[in-house]
């Protein structure tokens, strides 16, 4: 009887140890970490086999505390931190890099002008934003639904120091144009947080979660939707969400949901 027993059971464990050896394991890729204020900040992607699951970045909540009240006026613009995305994933996600700003004061519109950070998800080669100089106007020929890229008139003070009276399609050296929620432009609330598009010589550059410090000290988890982005022909993310991990005073900033664009 005990032979018989162990003949049947053979199938079985054979069947069991086939199916644990297909198991594919989660794998987590690190990118670039750097130093932003008294903080770090990490690019990080995880993958299953061929498969891309998501990509982000761990953003402390030290640096987003520790951001200055005030900061000295620079053009262009200076990046607290420019972080390169594993490799591995870029022809997967279409991300290439995270570039971070600190807008201590905010910006115009006037609906931005309120401490947040610009975090923008670049799908251009690494080092192709620094060769934006805002003198390629040609705008995309078609714009995410709800979306608009306005022409942003200058304070006095700021058109003198940069040499503009207007921002073409808000355009910044070395960032891009900024495509904007339409119906944040036509509101007198101040913002919270939204999804920017960006733009230069009528292609998308980038994905940028601008996020208000307020908004990132509350210290909860969040989404902000990501459009359908006409022109944008490989892959990119079509959700993106904000975790928060009270245990490591941090948010986990994640894409997902990858796709091919038309």
């Amino acid at each position: 009887m005990m032979q018989s027993h162990t003949v049947k059971l053979l199938p079985i464990l054979a069947f069991l140890a086939s199916a644990c050896a297909k198991e594919v394991p989660i794998v987590e890729s690190q990118g670039d970490c750097g130093a932003v204020f008294k903080g770090e900040m990490c690019t990080w992607s995880r993958s299953k086999g061929d498969s891309l699951i998501d990509v982000g970045a761990v953003v402390r909540l030290a640096s987003i505390d520790s951001s200055p009240a005030t900061a000295m006026m620079v053009w262009p613009p200076a990046a607290e931190a420019k972080l390169k995305l594993p490799e591995s994933v870029h022809s997967k996600s279409g991300l290439t890099q995270l570039t971070v700003f600190w807008e201590a004061m905010g910006h115009p519109p006037a609906t931005f002008a309120t401490p947040h950070f610009d975090f923008h998800f670049y799908l251009v080669p690494v080092g192709e934003e620094m060769t934006y100089d805002c003198k390629d106007t040609a705008r995309p020929v078609a714009l995410a639904e709800g979306y608009s890229l306005p022409d942003v008139a200058m304070p006095p003070e700021i058109a003198k120091m940069i040499g503009t009276d207007t921002l073409l399609g808000l355009c910044v050296p070395t960032m891009g144009m900024h495509s904007l929620l339409t119906a944040s432009l036509d509101t007198k609330e101040i913002f919270q947080g939204q999804m920017v598009i960006g733009y230069y010589g009528g292609k998308p550059i980038f994905i940028e979660p601008m996020v208000t410090k307020t908004m990132l000290q509350e210290r909860k988890s969040f989404e902000l939707p990501i459009p359908t982005i006409p022109g944008l022909s490989g892959n990119y993310p079509r959700k993106f969400r904000a975790e928060y991990d009270e245990a490591q005073q941090s948010y986990r900033f994640i894409f997902s949901e990858f796709a091919p664009g038309a």
